[in-house]
């Protein structure tokens, strides 16, 4: 079982703090590694009109594409009780846009439970730009 590193786990617990989940309770944070090996991080920010809101995941995405960067290379998820949770089915497809279906996803709880699996197993028929245009690949 991989251990997350201390540097993750502690900004994990950080961003877990700032959440934004007024109307689930059920605050998520999130970390994306890069290629390069900067650390980005997000929260979920719920909104009134439910479809306004976003994940964590994808606020982790959006600072990393907003620094420059394209890849993904580690995905670790954190929320609050027992269970850890997986990225929803919409993070999974964002994930899979700058990923290939090999990317490590760890799904912490704040509790220490923890699972360990890949970007293809949590979204076995995903799809990718190459998909879309075949030429890009």
């Amino acid at each position: 079982m991989p251990e997350t590193p201390q540097e993750v786990l502690e900004l994990l617990q950080t961003l877990l703090q700032r959440a934004y989940a007024p109307y689930s309770r059920y605050p998520v944070a999130a970390v994306v590694r890069s290629r390069s090996g900067r650390l980005y991080g997000g929260v979920n920010v719920e909104n009134a009109a439910y479809p306004l809101s976003r994940c964590a995941e994808q606020s982790a995405v959006l600072q990393m594409v907003s620094a420059g960067e394209r890849e993904i290379a580690e995905v670790w998820v954190m929320s609050r009780g027992k269970q850890p949770a997986t990225p929803c089915g919409g993070c999974r497809q964002v994930l899979m846009e700058f990923a290939p279906p090999s990317l490590p996803v760890h799904c912490l709880s704040s509790e220490g439970s923890a699972l360990h699996t890949t970007l293809g197993e949590l979204l076995p028929h995903g799809f990718s730009r190459s998909h879309l245009n075949p030429k890009e690949g």
